[in-house]
């Protein structure tokens, strides 16, 4: 292979060797056994080897294998990761990164599907099912004369069949569930998260056009029992949205799918054949059951070209070719893929979905001069958008040409039209770790930081890594406002915002994501989505202080401006409710047993402190009995859900116990001997300076609850830059042990060693 490859290597970044090492490359014996340059020759050849089912020659194959590498290492375009991982290797394992599977309404029906998601996930792929069809809890079943438990429960019974296919050794399985809004067990669907639970699936509720038509007239919707059809009930829309939105704001779920849109759409190209009830994990993919997406993305920053005016342009051209060659690519991965189940090859190879998409958006508007937030980009989406579909549609119709239709070309919505080969053609996708290999920034997102740093344990002491956006940075040069000093303040805090001497355009034009307000996040996936078959994976990123009326504007907009569906992640949300403990009236405390735990009081009193630590600002809580006594405390760092989170609760949790415990010491003597215990435990990054340094979060909560029972003085307020100015970019990778683990698109991956539970 590596003899007859092509001569041309690729320019790799080290984040991009790093997970192309970790990740991609085949092994043997354990170690690395081919270059970045063997890998993508290897996927080229093997999905290349399709043209010969159309009779070309050996040397077309070849020809056609060759400008397949081409585009792959000049990182013009990627397909989705399992091709990159699995073609070529012979390893029997799928090409394909999503699939959706059905759940029918009866024992059998459910446990064959809990068999086929196991199946896929053993070898790494996601999946959505619609849990629509399950009769309402209580239900009688005739066949038992038992009652039904419902869709929830076993909502419950995939989540745990995903949990020990993942301990058993593999990538967890990514999962969507959805369930329709009419639906009589929807409250119950709508809150199922908020316990922390079902961790191993993203959730959405399938809005109707009838339920939305409710909401905008504020009148009640009927629910109705899908078992018999009958109808079983009425809620109030505004209600039933109220909560949608506010299990949202606390938890990011559920999200929200316009499933009658979706129908009525070209992501849905045979209705004839069946309804859309599902999409793929990430949201971006309807599917009707059995059916798996075959994904691919652009690098549209590749395709921006200086004039001799120094203007910047795209390269229209040079980008109808990529695409011409993408979907050819794509197809072709159709007659390649070793699908999992027998089903979904039928299904696939009737409808022979493709989606291409892109990545790179931000380098691009970066490259271009234009911010963001404003009408400016969203004119070039629209306009890049409608350019992608147009030749990719042509191209599609072209090989239907070539080497006929989709098979269901006469039951589908292009019946009368030009037969294409491809049932869809485009959807914007998670681009992951494959834009990690390109070297640009995440599919249609804003970036995420614009430098980070990357911490290093040698035998020698510890190397920091700085990492800075290659776009950014080549700006950043020409312009003259370069300078390693600027580059490492920009790492401590994620973005420009306040560092003194940045030109003021620049400011403008690097915005980071939780800089953007979410209006304009929403209104570049409508952009896209005007002209994409499928779906769009945007994340509407939110701050912390988002109130619940931002999250229903944020869904309400996307309604109105035609997206297929939504979803938001507040910035930390998941675990709210602890800091809002003790807002109340005074109680007295009941009297223990002596030999029993306290039982905690319906209302306490409690203060909230802020402060920085090396992961992240920390919100501590310490509640109190009527008679001032320490009673509970509260942790809350990271987003919810996340394991910065869950040890930050640990250590709450653990504390609390402390003091409800029956003891012959009083409630502050045994906060002094906390205090005493985590008081200077060290870590990897410390924070601050002098007396407001903090070595590690044990050691800030420490800092904290003496704070609170006198035993040192509050530190004066510190200025916008505290500390050493360091801003926490993400969550913990479990892996590498970097604060560099984000959500973005709807999945997550560690910015830092490439990590990603997509």
């Amino acid at each position: 292979m590596a003899e007859t490859r092509p001569a041309k290597v690729g320019k790799w970044t080290e984040p991009a060797l790093r997970v192309l090492r970790e990740r991609y490359l085949a092994r043997e014996g354990g170690e690395v056994a081919e270059t970045p340059e063997e890998m993508c020759w290897r996927v080229a050849l093997s999905i290349a080897a399709g043209e010969a089912r159309y009779g070309r020659s050996r040397a077309a194959v070849r020809e056609i294998a060759a400008a397949f590498y081409e585009v792959m290492v000049d990182g013009d375009f990627l397909p989705n990761s399992p091709t990159l991982m699995n073609a070529g290797k012979g390893n029997g394992l799928q090409y394909s990164a999503c699939y959706v599977l059905p759940v029918g309404d009866s024992m059998e029906e459910i446990f064959d599907s809990v068999k086929a998601a196991a199946i896929i996930h053993k070898s790494g792929g996601g999946t959505g099912f619609a849990f629509s069809r399950l009769r309402p809890k209580d239900d009688i079943v005739a066949s038992t004369g038992g009652r039904a438990s419902g869709p929830i429960s076993f909502l419950r019974v995939f989540n745990s069949a995903t949990e020990a296919v993942k301990q058993g050794g593999t990538r967890r399985g990514a999962n969507m569930g959805i369930l329709r809004v009419d639906h009589p067990d929807i409250l119950e669907f709508i809150e199922c998260k908020l316990d922390g639970g079902i961790t191993n699936f993203n959730i959405s509720v399938a809005a109707t056009d009838k339920f939305m038509d409710a909401l905008a007239a504020g009148t009640e919707y009927d629910l109705v029992n899908p078992h018999t059809g009958a109808v079983t009930g009425r809620l109030s829309a505004k209600e039933v949205f109220e909560r949608i939105v506010r299990a949202a704001w606390r938890t990011g779920d559920p999200g929200m799918i316009f499933i009658d849109r979706i129908n009525a759409s070209p992501a849905n190209p045979t209705p004839e054949i069946g309804m859309v009830e599902a999409t793929n994990p990430c949201g971006e993919q309807p599917l009707l059951p059995n059916e798996a997406c075959n994904l691919g993305s652009l690098n549209v920053s590749k395709f921006a070209r200086r004039g001799e005016d120094g203007d910047w342009s795209i390269d229209w051209d040079e980008m109808e070719r990529v695409v011409r060659l993408a979907v050819r690519f794509l197809d072709d991965v159709i007659e390649m893929n070793p699908y999992p189940l027998p089903e979904i090859d039928a299904t696939v190879k009737s409808n022979r979905r493709i989606g291409l998409g892109l990545m790179g958006w931000a380098d691009l508007l970066f490259t271009m001069g234009i911010p963001y937030d404003s009408p400016g980009a969203i004119d070039l989406a629209d306009r890049l958008m409608a350019f992608v579909k147009e030749k990719s549609h042509d191209q599609s119709a072209k090989l239907g040409e070539e080497r006929g239709p989709f098979p269901n070309w006469s039951l589908s919505i292009y019946a009368n039209d030009r037969p294409l080969r491809n049932s869809t053609v485009t959807t914007i996708a998670p681009t992951g770790t494959i834009s990690m290999i390109a070297g640009c920034s995440s599919g249609i997102e804003p970036i995420f930081a614009l430098a980070f740093e990357h911490r290093v344990r040698q035998p020698d002491g510890e190397r920091v890594l700085t990492f800075v956006n290659e776009t950014f940075e080549r700006i950043a040069k020409e312009r003259g406002f370069y300078s390693d000093a600027l580059m490492r303040e920009i790492a401590k805090r994620g973005s420009l915002d306040g560092i003194p001497g940045v030109p003021e355009d620049a400011a403008r034009i690097f915005r980071t994501s939780h800089e953007i307000n979410h209006e304009w996040h929403v209104r570049h996936q409508a952009a896209f989505q005007r002209y994409t078959d499928n779906g769009v994976s945007k994340t509407i990123n939110l701050p912390n202080s988002a109130s619940e009326e931002d999250v229903a504007r944020a869904y309400l907009l996307a309604w109105e401006l035609g997206c297929l569906g939504i979803t938001v992640f507040r910035d930390g949300c998941k675990g709210e409710q602890v800091l809002n403990v003790g807002i109340g009236t005074k109680e007295n405390v009941p009297s223990a047993a002596p030999a029993v735990i306290r039982p905690r009081p319906r209302s306490l009193n409690g203060t909230t402190y802020r402060t920085d630590t090396p992961i992240g600002t920390a919100w501590i809580t310490v509640t109190e009995t009527a008679q001032k006594e320490p009673f509970e405390v509260f942790v809350q760092v990271g987003k919810g859900g996340s394991d910065t989170m869950a040890v930050a609760e640990a250590l709450g949790r653990l504390i609390s116990l402390v003091l409800r415990l029956p003891s012959p010491f009083t409630a502050q003597r045994r906060l002094e001997e906390v205090i005493s215990q985590l008081s200077r435990i060290g870590g990897g990054q410390p924070t601050g300076f002098g007396p407001a340094k903090i070595l590690s979060l044990p050691d800030a909560l420490a800092r904290t609850l003496a704070e609170h029972i006198g035993q040192v003085k509050p530190l004066a307020e510190p200025p916008v830059a505290r500390g050493d100015g360091r801003k926490q970019i993400g969550d913990l990778c479990k892996e590498c042990g970097q604060a560099t683990f984000i959500y973005e698109e709807g999945c997550k991956k560690c910015l830092s060693c490439g990590f990603n539970e997509c």
